[in-house]
């Protein structure tokens, strides 16, 4: 059995004057939001074997703040074919993960994340992908299970969602601004 947990980056700030979108920071309610998740994290134990995450900025930042809340290092591995990337090119950064590693964290943008869920979770299994399938907000987290011994044999389809929990579900005021 092979784990695999998304981490969508948290929310960032639009009006920072980076030129780049790769360099964009996160905003303060982000950094909020991915210390509670790390704290979540933390509180269900969480542990990963391996995390590989897209190098933009924003993520670094989510990653550090989860760390923060985690309490404890994630040491990723900086894999630039994450930044913004499709759901079939996240599948094969998975596919070549260290065959060693029974829990992997990917933590990157979406839509590709979004998409990656709907791609390996099937459409028969409500719930929790429908949730997901509804929206992959800022700073989420979906837990996928494959019932595989190597990372190479994950399929389209062949994932069980667990969890998929957002900010808000851990503290309303991480939820949508109502303004």
């Amino acid at each position: 059995m092979k784990t695999l947990t998304l981490l969508r980056h948290a929310k960032s700030g639009w009006d920072d004057t980076v030129q780049r979108d790769f360099d964009r920071p996160l905003n303060g309610k982000g950094r909020r939001a991915a210390q509670a998740v790390g704290r979540h994290l933390r509180a269900e134990e969480l542990r990963f074997d391996q995390v590989v995450a897209s190098p933009a900025v924003r993520v670094k930042q989510t990653l550090d703040e989860v760390r923060s809340g985690y309490g404890g290092d994630l040491n990723p591995q900086w894999d630039r074919r994450i930044y913004l990337a499709s759901a079939a090119t996240l599948l094969d950064v998975i596919r070549e993960a260290d065959e060693g590693c029974t829990t992997l964290l990917l933590a990157g943008h979406n839509p590709g994340l979004e998409d990656l869920v709907l791609l390996l979770v099937p459409d028969a299994e409500a719930g929790l992908r429908d949730s997901v399938e509804e929206k992959y907000p800022t700073a989420s987290v979906a837990e996928l299970r494959f019932p595989v011994q190597r990372w190479r044999d994950a399929r389209e389809g062949g994932a069980t969602l667990a969890r998929f929990v957002r900010p808000r579900d851990l503290d309303p005021t991480l939820g949508p601004d109502l303004d």
